[in-house]
């Protein structure tokens, strides 16, 4: 017999534990938010949470209302808060999906995903609950993806500016971005950088597996399936509140590491033996039957049934609309515009 999960417990590692949380999860969010998160506006601002209580409230009412003249909503995955973290976002207006274990910030943001594109969401933006992340800067960000211009903008400190003054985490984060260049051959100055902006349907095209370090494996599986990826200036400011939940610098770093090893090798080797070696069909449009896989050219809020973790409208306890599947992926007309996507100055690293 099994038992329900104890809160704040860890569950790593257990793909069949996993997808029976997600589908727990998704049944009690459906419940209580109903026909909120079934029509979601055109960007979902996703932010995966852990015991970030006293930090999480400032963050979600410093995000804008609109951004490049579309409306937002807050999504907050509370990844096993055993604190106020999950009534504090709520009080500060962000809908809230309360999971009762903690898996990591990759499992967290996989499901926050999953949410945005069964609710219609068009855009996915993420930052971080710590409040490290200007929240003027999503504009930039945002800009050349209802552009049409590309696909994925993540921000970078190197292009803009950072607070911190730790030498290996800043030294890590330039070996990180040599080793993914190298690897995919396309240029990238910044990899761990949480502030980013995609389509919606990017994030159910790429193959996420990973439970915590999920900045490399999404940033290589977008790229090694031919989206258009583009950096932007960004500010990444010293967290105010709490701790770091990444931990000692060199365990963060073996297994980042690793991560980008593994999702390296999936990707190009075993994924480029998968398909013959070839690089067939457009760049930005997956081959047809990749796990996962559905390309630009697909529509947002439509699960493949096989995806990992995403098994339908059904599954998703009525998270899913018929609305929700007949949302072009293109950028609309009203779209194109609205927001200028050049690239800016770097901003200061001091918030107004």
């Amino acid at each position: 017999m099994s038992s329900k999960p104890e809160r704040g417990s860890r569950a790593r590692g257990n793909p069949a534990r996993d997808l029976a949380i997600d589908h727990a999860a998704l049944g009690q969010f459906g419940a209580l938010h109903g026909d909120r998160v079934r029509a979601l506006p055109p960007v979902a601002i996703v932010i995966a949470a852990y015991n970030e209580e006293g930090g999480i409230g400032p963050v979600i009412s410093a995000l804008p209302s609109t951004v490049c003249g579309l409306e937002t909503a807050a999504i907050v995955v509370a990844d096993g808060c055993a604190d106020g973290t999950v009534a504090e976002a709520r009080d500060h207006g962000a809908i809230v999906c309360d999971v009762p274990v903690n898996r990591g910030q990759g499992a967290a943001l996989r499901l926050g995903y999953r949410i945005a594109r069964e609710g219609g969401a068009r855009y996915i933006v993420t930052t971080d609950a710590d409040g490290q992340y200007n929240p003027a800067e999503i504009d930039s960000l945002l800009g050349p993806v209802i552009a049409g211009e590309a696909d994925f903008v993540t921000g970078s400190r190197r292009l803009g500016s950072e607070e911190t003054k730790d030498p290996v985490r800043r030294l890590g984060v330039r070996v990180f971005a040599v080793m993914i260049s190298s690897l995919t051959g396309q240029k990238i100055s910044d990899t761990t950088f949480g502030l980013r902006a995609m389509r919606a349907e990017v994030t159910g095209a790429v193959r996420l597996d990973q439970q915590q370090y999920q900045a490399a494996e999404l940033l290589i599986g977008v790229m090694s399936r031919g989206y258009r990826v583009a950096e932007r200036p960004a500010t990444i400011h010293k967290r105010k509140v709490g701790e770091s939940k990444k931990g000692h610098n060199a365990v963060y770093g073996l297994h980042f590491l690793g991560v980008i090893g593994r999702t390296w090798w999936r990707e190009r080797v075993v994924g480029g033996l998968r398909r013959g070696g070839s690089r067939d069909g457009q760049a930005g449009q997956p081959l047809a039957g990749d796990r996962g896989d559905r390309g630009p050219a697909s529509q947002a809020g439509q699960p493949l049934a096989g995806d990992r973790g995403d098994r339908g409208p059904a599954a998703a306890a009525g998270l899913s609309s018929p609305a929700s599947s007949s949302v072009s992926a293109s950028p609309s007309a009203d779209d194109i515009g609205v927001c200028a996507p050049a690239a800016e100055e770097p901003r200061s690293a001091k918030r107004t």
